[in-house]
């Protein structure tokens, strides 16, 4: 049985390096280095428009942690509708309490709003107080998959979690592990895991043709601000070459 990889595409360029390198699915965002942010109306419109692989926009107001204040929660609500009104597959919802719980009130919330879309939860499940509990909360809520390292800071590292997290969903929800993910570990999580869907987003850097260049001014905190990170067309079809071997 073979799976299904979907990438982590951080602009509209990403998001067609993805179709065309043969992912399925793309996780939409901006500001990667964040962690993943919400895109903006124009990327997700221009990809729903030419592009054929399902598009999950991620729904996450700022970088950081995944409590919300009011006016955050407004604005993500507002992103929903707007996912919702450009006709995207599904959108990707985290949000915790202070005690680190998953926040199902303001769950249930987003996804009453985003029907008939589906949803699915990113990575803030890696950062709940207990996932056994987490994974039943979001199960309970009707969310169709997790993105999970198994609370460590790669899939690989987090591979025993991972597959106890799998056998514990015993199909009721995908449990998609990502983070570090390659060509050169995604075989071996699928053997340890038992997984069928992988996230990556298989960047690379571009160098940018700037002739002139000022390398005294800074515009933001990166290290070298002369070159960038879109997904890999090539990284995309090595990793789905890899997924094509399942058995």
């Amino acid at each position: 049985m073979s799976g299904i990889l979907e990438v982590c595409a951080n602009s509209y360029t990403s998001a067609v390096a993805a179709q065309l390198g043969g992912a399925k699915r793309v996780e939409f965002c901006d500001n990667l280095a964040e962690g993943g942010t919400t895109p903006s109306y124009g990327q997700i419109k221009l990809a729903k428009q030419n592009l054929n692989i399902a598009i999950w926009p991620i729904i996450r107001p700022r970088g950081g942690d995944f409590l919300y204040s009011e006016l955050e929660f407004n604005l993500m609500k507002e992103d929903v509708k707007i996912c919702k009104s450009l006709n995207c597959e599904g959108v990707v919802i985290g949000i915790l309490k202070e005690d680190g719980s998953v926040d199902i009130t303001r769950c249930q919330e987003l996804i009453e709003l985003a029907k008939p879309m589906k949803v699915a939860f990113h990575r803030a499940f890696d950062m709940c107080n207990d996932m056994e509990k987490a994974l039943e909360d979001l199960i309970g809520m009707g969310i169709v998959r997790v993105l999970s390292s198994g609370g460590a800071s790669s899939a690989y590292l987090g591979i025993n979690q991972l597959a106890k997290l799998i056998k514990q969903a015993n199909g009721r929800i995908t449990i998609m592990p990502g983070a570090g993910i390659n060509a050169g570990n995604i075989k071996e999580l699928y053997l340890k895991t038992g997984a069928t869907d992988f996230h990556a987003s298989a960047k690379a850097f571009v160098e940018s043709k700037m002739e002139y260049r000022n390398v005294t001014a800074k515009m933001g905190s990166i290290e070298d601000e002369y070159r960038y990170e879109l997904t890999s067309e090539e990284k995309v079809r090595e990793l789905v070459a890899e997924i094509e071997k399942f058995d």
